[in-house]
């Protein structure tokens, strides 16, 4: 940890990560203050190891380099912030490296050095600081003729021991905990901050993935809406041509019925796009992918799809009239129903409205004169429709485009409650559709 707090070595002495300046310095301007305490502290030394020549009869010039060298160690105080401590202490008894003994004291406590090692040196420090300072003080005061009581030297060493040891570790200990608890409020942010750009990455994706499933609701309606009246519409057409000639009273009730069709094909069309505009969609669930097994029960409290609220669409009572419909065209439906009739989900009741709408439009669209048959069965907790229809009878078939889309849109809907769908040819060479509903 550095006065700037740039940098703190770790307990190995290694470089932080990320470092920006030369060497294990963080910054340039932490290498300039390094360098320049270095300096300070090694022409005090230096100073202070020539007077300490003279007392004790050493070569000046032995005891300026070796001075020199001790000081300039400072230099390494954010490298190796112990062994600066170390070297403080070994040349106190000389009584010089008190800018060394400070800055690198202060540097150790701010460092990421275990606290029990802080605390050996520290105590080694003011320890060797009290000696030093309580034999240079009884012995200058005991050469004159003051001498002062042994227990105001003991005193006054004691606090300039604490005076030269206390407030760098201290004021050091206070900035290696401010500097560690913005590190932790600066990650915790960039985690918040991570968090936030997934859940707004979630959030896109779930809107994008609602409108997808909005879309294709959309497109699954329409299909339902216009494909069935417009080939009942083309079917009554057809007939009408064969029969304005030949019997115009029934070919003036054709028309009527064509008209009656038209206009409930608009009607429809008109409540769809009124639910458009009604508002913005609710966010549907998860999208499931159109399989043709039967597929867990989708929960109790599963969300209704967009668009589609509980209380809209068509129910099962309406299957009498879409039924007479098909008739009405000329097609011979057997229409059963087995158990006990009841109300059963708005969703449930329009999904097999749906299904068996669909597959009607399917028998008028590729089995023109064929038979058909619907069977529905009320059970327990399940609900079962089958919609069967043989060989087409011979009748001229009808040139209505086919997107391919009609069974996966049974199958969605189906798969979207819960319920197992399938379809496929007959032995006969019919064709049929069932599907299974839980209730």
């Amino acid at each position: 940890m550095s006065t700037t707090g740039e940098y703190v070595p770790d307990g190995a002495g290694g470089r932080s990560r990320g470092a920006a300046g030369p060497w294990w310095w963080a910054r340039r301007r932490g290498m300039v203050l390094d360098v320049v305490l270095a300096a300070v502290s090694a022409l005090e030394c230096l100073v202070e190891g020539v007077a300490f020549a003279e007392k004790t009869g050493v070569s000046p010039v032995v005891a300026g380099v070796f001075g020199l060298l001790a000081g300039s160690l400072l230099v390494l105080r954010r490298r190796w912030p112990v062994a600066v401590v170390l070297v403080s202490i070994a040349i106190t008894p000389a009584q010089m490296g008190i800018l060394l003994s400070v800055v690198g004291l202060y540097t150790l406590a701010a460092s990421d050095v275990p606290r029990r090692i802080i605390a050996v040196l520290s105590g080694m420090t003011m320890l060797g600081t009290l000696i030093v300072t309580f034999l240079q003080m009884h012995g200058d005061l005991s050469s004159g003729t003051y001498h002062a009581p042994l227990a105001a030297v003991a005193l006054t060493s004691v606090l300039a021991a604490l005076g030269v040891t206390a407030p760098p570790v201290l004021l050091g200990l206070y900035a290696g905990a401010r500097r560690r608890l913005v590190e932790s409020l600066r990650e915790r942010a960039d985690g918040l901050e991570r968090e936030l750009s997934l859940l707004a990455e979630k959030a896109s994706e779930r809107a994008e993935r609602a409108r997808m499933e909005e879309r294709t609701r959309i497109a699954r309606e329409m299909h339902d809406v216009v494909a069935h009246r417009v080939s009942l519409m083309v079917v009554h057409a057809a007939a009408l041509q064969a029969i304005a000639v030949k019997d115009p009273e029934k070919a003036s009730a054709s028309a009527q019925l064509l008209g009656d069709m038209g206009r409930q094909a608009l009607n429809e069309l008109r409540e769809m796009l009124g639910v458009l505009r009604a508002g913005p969609a609710v966010p549907a669930g998860p999208a499931v992918p159109a399989v043709t097994v039967p597929v867990e029960p989708a929960p109790a409290d599963s969300p209704t799809p967009a668009g589609e609220p509980d209380d809209s669409g068509p129910c099962l009572a309406e299957l009498h009239a879409l039924v007479e419909e098909s008739r009405a065209a000329g097609m011979h439906v057997e229409y059963t129903v087995e158990g006990a009739q009841r109300r059963l989900a708005a969703r449930v009741e329009a999904t097999v409205y749906r299904v068996v709408q669909e597959a009607l439009t399917n028998v008028h669209k590729h089995a023109p004169g064929a038979r058909a048959r619907i069977r529905l069965a009320y059970r327990e907790a399940e609900v079962a429709v089958l919609v069967q229809n043989g060989p087409s009878g011979g009748a001229p078939r009808l040139a209505l485009p086919s997107g391919g889309n009609g069974l996966i849109g049974m199958r969605e809907r189906v798969a979207a409650l819960g319920g197992g769908f399938a379809a496929g040819t007959t032995p006969e060479g019919g064709f049929r559709v069932s599907a299974l509903l839980p209730t």
